[in-house]
């Protein structure tokens, strides 16, 4: 089941008024019980893996903490920390990495001049795998650095795992934050509801107007590069930047929203990270709790900052390397991690501080055409058509197309061309207020009663005017499910 669905927009309602209904302290076992159904509405076979992953996980954390309570312990710890991590990456590897795995073996005999058979396997990565399995990892962990206790409550702890809004997506939530939050007693609020909705409106607008719609232009020139190049291509590529954008904040804003609504609060996953000046503050904005995750797993224990210069920049390229590939079993998303932890490097040995306002604009400008061209590695299919696609961009060919009714006749109309960059003008200004802390809801909020809902069902309207809907829809094609 998909945000996006007619099957979500009965499921969301029912959930969230028997929550209510049932006393408090049941409440967790609905979300238990109705997070599964939810999952395993795209495969019963999921519900089992996500089971086995929290039950390993639970009891990990519980030996754990038994282990702190005697004397001369911390080995056992760690070797029960190190079991269960080994364990969990063994599932992620199996199901994500195992065709990749086979491909790069062949590949490196093959350079050797050595042919060998390896058995082949058709596998399906489970939805939100990565997702889910980081979340369990990242309290396993805080157990055993003494952050959280051990949770005793097997069926509170799976629906932490399990929580619907962040299952399949994100975003990852720490065991502190979000794990008290389902014994808490939440009642109705009107103005957080009301707040909650217009969070998840905006979002579906994000996905359903915007990036749908763009997809359809990026995915028909990206899918046969060859026959348009040039300009198209540089253009497909600027669309892509909001594509994705778009995508996922819009699936974070619909969570965050519909968490909300039940009384829960969220990580908010990005922060207008468009608007940043800067490679390094791009990814303090966006996926967030991916960024922190890594920071605080991977980064710092490998020393992080803390070992001299070299040893930082040696940190943040291992990190953004295995981000990567967290993205996806291809090189091409391990070179576009890379890639953006060499910005990042080299934004640090190179910075040049210029005038405020100059330095704000041009940064963003130059911020946004750097991560614009790395994102040509994470949707072109291979490393070798990316270098191709660039290749072809730097022809700065076929500008003669946006007046011939190439675009017009083969890809897309001109009225939704037009209303693409309606709509990015929108979410342009929408990010700047962000950035700047303007609070969209709570300017909403104070208006008159009848202009606050002339806007809502003009909002609701739009998204069903002019949302891309039809036989042609794929409605799961969230980008980041498949992570």
């Amino acid at each position: 089941m998909v945000f996006n669905s007619a099957g979500f927009l009965i499921f969301f309602p029912i959930v969230t008024l028997i929550y209510y209904l049932i006393p408090n302290r049941f409440r967790y076992i609905w979300i238990f019980l109705t997070s599964y159904f939810f999952y395993m509405c795209w495969n019963p076979q999921y519900g089992l893996l996500l089971f086995g992953v929290t039950l390993i996980t639970y009891i990990s954390a519980r030996t754990i903490e038994r282990f702190a309570r005697s004397e001369g312990s911390n080995r056992s710890k760690k070797w029960i920390l190190g079991i269960t991590i080994a364990l969990c990456l063994l599932i992620l590897s199996f199901f994500k990495y195992f065709t990749f795995i086979e491909n790069t073996v062949e590949t490196v005999f093959k350079i050797a001049h050595i042919g060998i058979g390896l058995p082949r396997f058709s596998i399906i990565i489970p939805v939100g795998i990565s997702f889910y399995l980081f979340q369990s990892l990242g309290y396993v962990i805080d157990v055993y650095r003494g952050r959280v206790a051990a949770e005793k409550n097997l069926i509170l702890y799976a629906a932490y795992i399990s929580f619907f809004p962040q299952l399949v997506a994100g975003p990852i939530e720490r065991a502190d934050k979000l794990l008290p939050q389902f014994m808490a007693e939440h009642k109705f609020d009107y103005k957080s509801t009301k707040n909650n909705l217009i969070l998840m409106l905006w979002g579906f607008f994000m996905k359903i107007v915007i990036a749908d719609r763009i997809a359809i232009y990026v995915d028909a020139v990206y899918d046969n590069y060859e026959s348009y190049g040039g300009w198209l291509l540089i253009v497909a590529t600027f669309l892509f930047a909001f594509q994705i954008y778009c995508d996922f904040a819009g699936y974070s804003l619909i969570a965050k929203g519909a968490a909300g609504v039940m009384g829960f609060e969220l990580t908010n996953n990005f922060n207008s990270p468009y608007c940043a000046s800067g490679v390094r503050e791009f990814w303090s904005r966006w996926h967030i709790s991916l960024t922190g995750w890594f920071r605080d797993y991977l980064y710092i224990p490998l020393g992080g900052n803390r070992k001299g210069k070299l040893r930082k920049y040696i940190n943040t390229l291992i990190v953004f390397l295995l981000s990567g590939l967290w993205h996806g079993a291809s090189w091409s998303f391990v070179l576009w991690g890379g890639l953006n932890g060499l910005y990042i490097v080299l934004e640090e040995l190179f910075y040049v501080k210029l005038p405020k306002v100059l330095g704000r604009v041009f940064g963003t400008v130059f911020t946004f055409i750097l991560v614009d061209i790395s994102w040509i590695f994470f949707r072109a299919s291979g490393i070798r058509n990316s270098f191709r696609i660039i290749k072809s961009m730097l022809t700065f060919s076929n500008f003669e197309s946006f007046f011939d009714n190439t675009v017009n006749y083969y890809i897309m109309d001109n009225k939704n061309f037009i209303l693409i960059f309606i709509c990015l003008a929108l979410l342009i200004a929408v990010d700047i207020a962000r950035y700047n802390k303007v609070d969209f809801c709570a300017v909403i909020a104070r208006q008159k009663i009848v202009v606050r809902w002339v806007f809502y069902w003009a909002f609701a309207m739009s998204i069903i005017i002019f949302g891309v809907w039809g036989p042609g829809f794929d409605k799961t094609a969230f980008i980041y499910f498949r992570f």
